[in-house]
C-alpha cells in the first residue's frame, strides 16, 4: 500500500439548512485497497459519497487528491481528478451499442479509444458483443461498462454503490475477482452496500458513520456482522421480535386478493390468494418473473390475461387507478418510479395518494403537514420537518416517504417489491415492524423479495417463482436452507 491517500478528506462538514449531515470527518481512500462505508439511513453516508463524487460541496473542510487542496464543484471535476462513481443503477443507453455505450464523450482517435476500450474490457472481465445494443446487457455486465468507461477516463478512484444488489451469487463471485483486478492496477475502491456479509468479504477496510460521524473505523478481518450492526444501531436501540407463527385464515373469511389463471410472456398459470392480516412471501431471483407478476396485478402490463379479484371485486380491465380504487396499493422496487416528487416537500408527496383518488380536491398545507407528521412519527423517518424537500433525505428515508404515500389511503391490501433493498438494519426493522401493524388492522400483505433471510422473517405463507412458474412451499417450511433449496439450483448456480 502506498503511504499517500489518492484522496483525502479533512475535517468535512455539511449542513442543509437548519440540518447537520457531516460533522467534522476525516476520510481516505489508498491505492490497491477496497474501503467500506456504511451507516445507517440519515447517518451522512450518502451526503459523503456525494461530496467525494462532486455532486455536492462541503459546508468546511477540504479535499485532498494527491495531498493536493481540490475543490470539486461538479461530477466532472471529479471526473477529471480520477474519481468515478459507479452508480446502483448503471446509465446505460438502451438504443447504443457497448462500444458507443463506452466511449461517447472521449475526444481523440477513435480506433485507438476503442482498443483501449476492448483492452481494459478483457482485463476486468467483461465478455459482452461490442456491436450488439447495450439494452441488451445483463445487469452485471451494465456495471463492468460503467468500471470501464471510468478506467477509460483515467479513473484512481470507483466508488462502487450497491453493485451486488440486483446480482446473483454467482455474479457476485465474479465481482469479486474483478475487483481483485483492480486492486492490482493501483485502483482504490470505495465500496458502499448494505448486505454486511459481502462487505466483510469483499473489503479490506471498514468505516462506520453514525449521526454524521464516524464511529467504528477497523481492517474487514477483524469485524463480525454482529459488530458492523452494532455500531450503525443508535444506543440502547433494541430491534422487535420476529413474528411467532400465526394462524391466520378463519373460516369462511373472504381474500382480499385473488389471483387465478395469471398468464404473462414472462410467467404462466399463476394462481393464488391473500386473506386479511396475512402476510404472504414470494421469493425468487432476478428476472425469475416476480416483479412481472407484480406489475400484472396492478394494471401495470395490461396484456397479461387471467383473473384478478380485489376486496371481492373482480378487476378484468386493470390499472393503477382502478387497483388503488379498489384498494390495492403497490410499492415498486425503483422509489423514484413511484412518484416520490424529489423537488417538492415530504408532505405532498405523501398526499398525492389520497388527492390523486379524488377523496380530496383540495388539502391545506396544515392538513398535509398533519397527515405527514403521523407518517413521519410511525415510521421513524429522520427529517427536519414535513416540509423538508425530498431530495435533502437519505435513500432509506426516501423509501419511507414512498410507503407513508401508500399508506395514506389506507390500502386492504398492499404489494411490496423488494422493501428494504439499499437501507439498513435499522430501516429495515422498522418496515419490518410496519408490516406487522398493518397486519394486525387486517391488511393483507404480498412482500416479493430476493433475499431470504427476509422472506424467512416477516412470511405467513411462502411462495417461490422460478422460471415463471409460483410455487408455495408446504405450511411450517419457513428454514433459510429449505427456502433456498426451492429458490436456487441444487449446484450451488442461480436459476431464474
Amino acid at each position: 500500500m502506498s503511504d499517500a491517500p489518492l484522496v483525502a478528506l479533512r475535517g468535512i462538514w455539511k449542513v442543509f439548512e437548519s440540518v447537520t449531515v457531516l460533522r467534522g470527518v476525516d476520510f481516505d481512500i489508498y491505492p490497491g485497497q477496497v474501503h467500506a462505508l456504511l451507516g445507517g439511513n440519515g447517518s451522512g453516508k450518502s451526503t459523503m459519497v456525494k461530496i467525494i463524487s462532486g455532486a455536492y460541496q462541503p459546508t468546511a473542510g477540504t479535499i485532498e487528491i494527491g495531498g493536493v487542496p481540490t475543490v470539486l464543484s461538479t461530477p466532472s471535476e471529479a471526473h477529471a481528478h480520477g474519481i468515478y462513481m459507479v452508480p446502483q443503477e448503471p446509465h446505460i443507453f438502451p438504443n447504443l451499442t457497448v462500444m458507443e455505450n463506452l466511449t461517447t464523450g472521449l475526444q481523440g482517435d477513435a480506433a485507438e479509444i476503442a482498443r483501449r476500450a476492448r483492452d481494459i474490457a478483457h482485463d476486468i472481465g467483461l465478455n459482452a458483443d461490442f456491436a450488439a445494443p447495450g439494452g441488451e446487457l445483463s445487469i452485471a455486465n451494465q456495471q463492468l461498462v460503467e468500471i470501464v468507461r471510468g478506467l477509460l477516463r483515467n479513473a484512481k478512484v470507483l466508488i462502487l454503490d450497491e453493485p451486488t444488489s440486483s446480482l446473483t451469487r454467482r455474479e457476485v463471485a465474479s465481482l469479486a475477482t474483478q475487483m481483485h483486478n483492480l486492486k492490482s492496477r493501483g485502483i482504490g475502491l470505495l465500496f458502499i452496500s448494505h448486505r454486511l456479509n459481502e462487505v466483510l468479504e469483499l473489503t479490506d477496510h471498514i468505516k462506520v458513520l453514525r449521526d454524521g460521524g464516524f464511529v467504528l473505523t477497523a481492517p474487514a478481518s477483524e469485524l463480525t456482522t454482529d459488530m458492523l450492526v452494532e455500531a450503525m444501531l443508535p444506543a440502547g436501540f433494541t430491534p422487535p421480535a420476529a413474528t411467532a407463527d400465526r394462524q391466520i385464515r378463519r373460516d369462511g373469511e373472504a381474500a382480499v386478493l385473488s389471483v387465478a389463471g395469471l398468464c404473462s410472456q414472462v410467467f404462466r398459470d399463476v394462481s393464488f390468494e391473500v386473506f386479511p392480516g396475512e402476510v404472504v412471501g414470494i421469493s425468487g431471483v432476478v428476472g425469475s418473473g416476480r416483479t412481472e407478476l407484480a406489475e400484472a396485478i396492478y394494471g401495470i402490463d395490461t396484456d397479461a390475461t387471467g383473473a384478478v379479484t380485489i376486496a371481492g371485486v373482480a378487476a378484468p380491465r386493470r390499472t393503477p387507478q382502478i387497483c388503488q380504487e379498489l384498494g390495492l396499493a403497490y410499492v415498486p422496487e425503483d422509489r423514484h418510479a413511484h412518484g416520490i416528487f424529489l423537488a417538492l416537500p415530504c408532505a405532498q408527496t405523501i398526499s398525492s395518494s389520497v388527492l390523486s383518488l379524488g377523496r380530496s380536491r383540495f388539502m391545506s398545507e396544515a392538513r398535509e403537514v398533519a397527515m405527514a407528521a403521523r407518517f413521519v412519527e410511525r415510521l421513524r423517518i429522520k427529517l427536519a420537518s414535513p416540509l423538508q424537500v425530498a431530495r435533502t433525505l437519505s435513500g432509506g428515508n426516501q423509501q419511507k416517504i414512498v410507503l407513508a404515500k401508500t399508506l395514506a389511503p389506507e390500502p386492504r391490501v398492499i404489494i411490496l417489491d423488494e422493501p428494504t433493498r439499499g437501507i439498513d438494519a435499522r430501516a429495515r426493522q422498522d418496515v419490518y415492524r410496519i408490516i406487522r401493524e398493518l397486519t394486525a388492522d387486517g391488511v393483507g400483505v404480498v412482500v416479493i423479495s430476493s433475499e431470504v433471510g427476509e422472506i424467512a422473517e416477516v412470511s405467513d405463507r411462502i411462495m417461490v417463482m422460478k422460471r415463471g412458474r409460483l410455487t408455495e412451499l408446504p405450511a411450517g417450511v419457513k428454514g433459510i436452507e429449505q427456502i433456498s433449496a426451492a429458490t436456487f439450483d441444487a449446484n450451488g448456480g442461480v436459476s431464474a
